[in-house]
């Protein structure tokens, strides 16, 4: 497990920042809101938007605080040790002040544009049967997006350089796929800054499914990991970032834990 510190704290400010205002700023411009919209909705834009500011994010702030900007795979790695839980709880604060000045950010500058899409906030589609089935849609898309976290970012046995490009695209085909029924959020941050901003809590029906769908698919996540990819050879281990000294003594005890389980 190890220990995390200001600069960490506030690289998942920023980074949640950064992340909920092209979020908002693509939303807003490119998903249509009524029926007189001059355009349609290009989900393709909004999906392909989602991965590259994802990837951009980890390459940069992912060496000093492992690149969340989810409280679900802040809980994913609480789950596997991966993070003190002291630790997970700044994080996610810090996720959560991201969010809400990214959503302002949008607001500043696309005041009356966005006020029809509620700055970015994701809501739930009238195509699908209720809030169980966002919830569903959330935690669906959640389960992917951790998974790929889980698998290839803290997998030792993994080529954890791909790690941006495959958790970006990762939440980029999700959103495309999710993106008209809830909004593609799986992230409790994303959702909440917008809404927060854009006045779109609505009643506790629209708000269960994106913190209750995320948390449920990123343990099930977590579990999928921990029993069925890593299996007997699972090492709790240190995300990245670590020292040379910590990742020496990594390789160590994994190695042990593979010979311990042979």
């Amino acid at each position: 497990m190890q220990d995390r510190g200001l600069a960490a704290y506030v690289a998942e400010l920023l980074g949640t920042l950064f992340l909920v205002f092209v979020i908002g700023m693509v939303v807003t411009l490119f998903v249509s809101t009524g029926a007189n919209a001059s355009t349609g909705s290009d989900f393709a834009v909004v999906g392909l938007a989602h991965a590259f500011v994802l990837f951009l994010l980890i390459i940069a702030f992912g060496q000093v605080s492992g690149g969340h900007f989810n409280p679900a795979i802040t809980v994913a790695a609480a789950a596997m040790r991966r993070i003190d839980p002291v630790d997970a709880v700044v994080y996610i604060l810090a996720q959560l002040s991201g969010a809400v000045l990214g959503a302002l950010l949008v607001k500043g500058l696309l005041l009356d544009e966005g006020r029809a899409s509620h700055y970015g906030a994701a809501t739930i589609s009238p195509l699908l049967s209720g809030s169980f089935a966002a919830a569903v849609c959330e935690g669906i898309g959640a389960f992917l997006l951790v998974l790929a976290v889980c698998a290839v970012a803290m997998n030792p046995r993994a080529r954890q350089e791909w790690a941006p490009y495959v958790i970006g695209t990762t939440l980029g085909f999700a959103v495309m796929i999710f993106g008209p029924l809830t909004g593609g959020s799986f992230n409790p941050a994303r959702w909440f800054g917008p809404a927060l901003i854009g006045d779109a809590f609505g009643s506790f029906s629209d708000i269960w499914p994106y913190v209750i769908g995320p948390l449920v698919g990123c343990l099930l996540a977590v579990a999928v990991y921990r029993f069925v990819i890593a299996g007997p050879q699972f090492a709790e281990g240190a995300e990245p970032p670590t020292s040379d000294i910590r990742g020496v003594a990594q390789a160590v005890k994994d190695a042990e834990v593979r010979e311990r389980n042979k």
